[in-house]
């Protein structure tokens, strides 16, 4: 029996993602459903790219009419986005398991990266909006559930989402894009640099590139010729380490700023608080007294820091002076 609900308020790809569209009232056999549609179209992207959906194609590759799909996915576009949400499917962990904060972003982070690594063609799909659909809000819920100890707001969690999603995804978009170059050149020495080096290192001289001569004559900017590619995922740990200490920098400055919590004493029981100026006068001097010592205490962290980076840099300079 068909459901007889109407769509709710959500776009027609977004509540076919949820599962609560209304059926298609006709269609052709019974084999033929959004499920199966949404795996033809990802096997499709997967061997081709995503340029190579389109309605026709994965209703050919299903044996129906390109008509017959668009009784159940009404446009490419929500095709796509019901491709996005099905290559998408989060290893979202178990709730026993404890780690730090750290640990438990970089987990987030290389499952977004094994779902790039597995569908390349996902860093193809424009960004159009926030995230509304279920395995991408399931992503967003496991991040904030990684950093529900630390002391930021909720605008700061979500920014600090945003920023870790964005190194996933471009980082996955170059690695793809050298990847297809690899493998579509003669020489994968071509899109190392090692058969240019020899030139290079003839070109770049110190007085034009002072500071990138150095680097390229050690080897650190273009491998040398019989240098073996670095496989590993060096560049991509450095990176996000590197976003990791910022975050924790911003917490801990965060930590620090805050102001101690306010554990008044409580009242002796029965007793009603006399409704006299006196009583008004010192309540609010109290209040200004905390506020003085926290603007004190915060006065004395700062000084503390500076002291400390003063005696870093004069440790420093008297090794350099060694």
């Amino acid at each position: 029996m068909s459901d007889a609900r109407a769509d709710p308020e959500l776009p027609r790809g977004v509540a076919l993602a949820w599962g609560v569209a209304v059926n298609p009232q006709r269609g052709p056999k019974r084999e033929l459903s959004i499920e199966r549609i949404v795996e033809a179209a990802i096997e499709i992207a997967d061997a081709e790219g995503l340029a190579a959906v389109s309605m026709s194609r994965v209703a050919a590759s299903l044996g129906f009419t390109t008509m017959s799909l668009y009784r159940y996915v009404t446009s490419k576009d929500d095709l796509i986005l019901l491709m996005q949400e099905g290559a998408l499917t989060p290893p979202v962990p178990d709730d026993t398991i404890e780690r730090t904060w750290r640990d438990g972003i970089t987990a987030w982070m290389l499952a977004m990266r094994g779902a790039y690594r597995a569908h390349p063609w996902l860093v193809d799909i424009p960004i159009s909006g926030a995230p509304i659909t279920p395995n991408s809000l399931l992503m967003v819920d496991w991040f904030l559930r990684e950093v529900r100890e630390l002391p930021l707001s909720d605008g700061e969690k979500m920014s600090a989402l945003l920023l870790v999603t964005s190194y996933a995804r471009a980082t996955s978009a170059q690695e793809r894009d050298l990847g297809a170059a690899a493998a579509a050149a003669s020489d994968p020495a071509d899109v190392t640099g090692a058969n240019y080096f020899e030139a290079l290192a003839e070109l770049v001289t110190p007085e034009r590139f002072p500071y990138l001569s150095p680097l390229l004559a050690g080897g650190g900017y273009v491998a040398a010729p019989g240098t073996a590619p670095d496989e590993s995922d060096d560049d991509f740990v450095f990176g996000l380490a590197r976003i990791l200490d910022g975050i924790e920098h911003h917490v801990d400055r965060v930590g620090a700023d805050a102001p101690p919590p306010e554990r008044p004493a409580p009242l002796p029981p029965q007793v009603e608080l006399p409704r006299d100026p006196k009583v008004r006068e010192a309540a609010k001097a109290r209040r200004e007294a905390e506020k003085a010592l926290r603007e004190a205490q915060k006065r004395e962290r700062e000084a503390i820091k500076r002291a400390v980076e003063r005696e870093q840099h004069a440790r420093e300079k008297a090794e350099r002076a060694k």
